[in-house]
């Protein structure tokens, strides 16, 4: 019952290694390198998307907790740990910044206000912990940029080139037959479909991890505006 299929996928199978030994070396090169690219970029799209998803859901644990609490500073006061959770970095840093200011050597407490200068300081820690998540949500997504841009040169690179060698060895053969010209023009296209094959698994991948970081920071910039707003509430001298 499957013997069609089979017979045309293993006449494929034949079809492209028959392509592939006719291939040039600097054409075979290009697509080993393609390969490297394609594991690359497949390794970086699994590890940002498991990256995102993991921050989504810390961010959203943290959020609940943080909305709980009565005073600004009490989560922080309970020494709660969240690693890899962007919205705690930026409340952890903005905490820290806050409290040191807050930090009355002479009784060894808290200052109850809090001058609109060291606030400043303290919406600035928290716009450089902000910056600094978004650094680390957006690190490794310029390797897919470079394999959604580069890999259809890449592929064409290696078209143009196969294309030039086989008219090449046509005219030192002085015969343009259709048998002489298609495996030579046929192997130099497979650079320009390993190239797409990497390219467009990687812009796909690329939009949607672009879109998924616009969120997180969007989410961390709203959360840090709400967390200055109420330490100033809480704190800020009038």
């Amino acid at each position: 019952m499957n013997a069609p299929f089979f017979a045309a996928a293993t006449a494929k199978q034949a079809e492209l290694l028959y392509i592939w030994g006719q291939a040039t070396p600097e054409a075979k090169a290009i697509i080993v390198c393609l390969l490297m690219f394609s594991i690359l970029a497949w390794s970086v799209m699994i590890a940002k998307a498991l990256q995102m998803r993991r921050a989504k859901k810390l961010n959203l644990y943290f959020t609940a907790e943080y909305r709980t609490q009565k005073h600004v500073l009490d989560v922080f006061d309970r020494r709660v740990q969240a690693e890899g959770c962007p919205l705690f970095m930026v409340y952890q840093a903005g905490s820290l910044e806050l409290d040191t200011r807050l930090r009355n050597p002479e009784t060894n407490g808290r200052k109850t206000r809090l001058s609109l200068k060291a606030m400043e300081h303290v919406k600035r820690t928290l716009e450089n912990a902000v910056a600094q998540e978004s650094l680390k949500l957006e690190s490794g997504l310029i390797l897919l940029a470079i394999a959604v841009s580069g890999a259809p040169f890449l592929g064409l690179l290696g078209t143009v080139w196969g294309v030039m060698s086989t008219f090449g060895h046509v005219a030192q053969q002085g015969s343009a037959t259709l048998s002489a010209m298609a495996p030579g023009v046929a192997a130099a296209l497979i650079t320009t479909v390993a190239g797409l094959l990497v390219a467009i698994p990687s812009m796909f991948g690329y939009n949607w991890l672009v879109h998924n970081l616009r969120v997180l920071t969007v989410e961390l910039d709203n959360f840090a505006q709400d967390l200055v707003s109420k330490m100033e509430t809480e704190y800020l001298e009038d």
